[in-house]
């Protein structure tokens, strides 16, 4: 690949929910629903679908924090109704075992023809549920982090693919002498191998990882092919991206830095009059009081701001340092430098709905300006898009937004190539 070339912005979407809910009219709305908006980011050409999870059922009921469906099962649902979009699913570092990851996320890559991809989080909540009685701190996590990936790299990278052939009554044969074993020794990891399910498709599955403390962009730079990550504003995508590429050289990756992915929070208008409108309507539905436990949660969930008055900045007490937070230390880093400037408890609250990402509300035009911006700049790879299946912002997504980037020629208007990793235009893996 020329290295004058610049590869068109990649577009992403959250893949809908297949759960049926008790209102629903029957069963299986749920799955319905998302087979209709994968098919529709499809036709749209979209880049990939991608999902989140938190393996918790939040009690303090703070929106975004409960997980509710599968990943892997939902993205192998919608692989049978599409052929062309990437499905990434976020996985936990921290609570999984790489050699079943490995088999699951082999299997998807499989049976979607070579479209699957898996995003490394290192967890910041469900320590309850895997007999932890506290979240392990984040250089233990990190650590063991590490070792997922390299065990899941060795896993992919050790077995042939000849090692499966189609036998001509349509079944498969496998040869034991092309499987081969690892034999990982570590802290966290020990694994014999070899993977038992052959080489995937693309062989390794795209690996994306998200997480921007101090270990996460270590992490990112040193094996991550896309890092997400949030910079909400574009002198902090910046310094993050300029950091990324100096410490993905000290790995030797000045010729294949990991790409930046940005989650795109927005509210699109047809004039300025109706996106005044939509953003008063939207500060209206804010609840408060729950804000104050949201707010709490992005700084690292150890404050109590339930008694402390809507117009006013925090104290100095109210405001953690940085080593001292266990839980999304990226995160929480914003969220304090946003209580540094003086914002008051009431702003932090409305910032905290976007929970620190990139945020902008405008016309398709005012939008499209902004992610050309980053996009010129160099700092901006892949954008995830929100809109798709919320009413009042799935028709200026698709007839306003994305007609918008494709006039500028910032995003495909086609796939490229046969699988998601040719689709990311990501530098060829060399065959081991």
């Amino acid at each position: 690949m020329s290295q004058t070339y610049r590869r068109k912005l990649k577009t992403l979407v959250g893949a809908s929910s297949v759960i049926s809910a008790a209102n629903d009219s029957q069963p299986g709305v749920g799955i319905t629903r998302a087979i209709e908006l994968a098919k529709i980011a499809e036709r749209e050409k979209i880049t990939g679908l991608f999902t989140a999870d938190l393996l918790q059922a939040d009690p303090a009921g703070l929106a975004g924090t409960t997980g509710t469906q599968d990943p892997l099962i939902a993205l192998a649902a919608l692989s049978q109704v599409t052929s062309h979009i990437g499905l990434i699913a976020t996985v936990s570092t921290s609570w999984l075992h790489p050699y079943n990851l490995a088999r699951q996320v082999g299997t998807l890559d499989h049976i979607s023809g070579g479209r699957a991809g898996w995003n490394a989080v290192t967890s910041s909540v469900g320590e309850e549920n895997f007999g932890e009685s506290q979240l392990p701190p984040p250089q233990e996590r990190y650590a063991r982090a590490t070792e997922f990936i390299e065990v899941m790299n060795a896993l992919y990278d050790a077995n042939e693919r000849a090692a499966v052939q189609r036998t001509a009554s349509g079944g498969i044969k496998l040869d034991h002498t092309k499987l081969h074993p690892i034999n990982y020794r570590g802290d966290y990891f020990q694994v014999a191998g070899p993977l038992n399910v052959p080489p995937p498709p693309q062989r390794r599955p795209v690996q994306f990882q998200a997480g921007q403390s101090e270990a996460g962009v270590t992490l990112g730079a040193r094996y991550a092919e896309v890092i997400y990550t949030s910079q909400p504003t574009f002198e902090a995508a910046q310094t993050f991206v300029a950091d990324v590429q100096q410490r993905a050289r000290r790995f030797g990756r000045e010729h294949n830095p990991p790409l930046i992915m940005n989650s795109f929070h927005a509210i699109i208008g047809d004039s300025d009059a109706d996106v005044a409108r939509r953003l008063r309507d939207k500060h209206e539905r804010i609840n408060y009081e729950q804000g104050r436990l949201r707010v709490a949660d992005m700084l690292g969930g150890e404050v109590d701001l339930r008694d402390l008055p809507l117009g006013q900045p925090l104290p100095a007490a109210f405001i953690p340092e940085l080593a001292q937070v266990h839980r999304r230390q990226g995160r929480a880093a914003i969220f304090r430098g946003y209580a540094l400037e003086g914002l008051t408890l009431r702003q932090l609250i409305i910032k905290a709905e976007e929970t620190g990402h990139w945020f902008v509300a405008g016309t398709p035009e005012t939008l499209a300006d902004a992610i050309e911006q980053r996009y010129r700049a160099g700092v901006l790879d892949v954008i995830s898009l929100h809109g798709l299946g919320q009413p009042g912002q799935q028709d200026l997504l698709l007839n306003g937004l994305l007609p918008e980037l494709r006039r500028r020629q910032l995003i495909d208007t086609d796939y490229v190539g046969n699988d998601f990793r040719s689709s990311l235009e990501l530098a060829e893996l060399t065959e081991k």
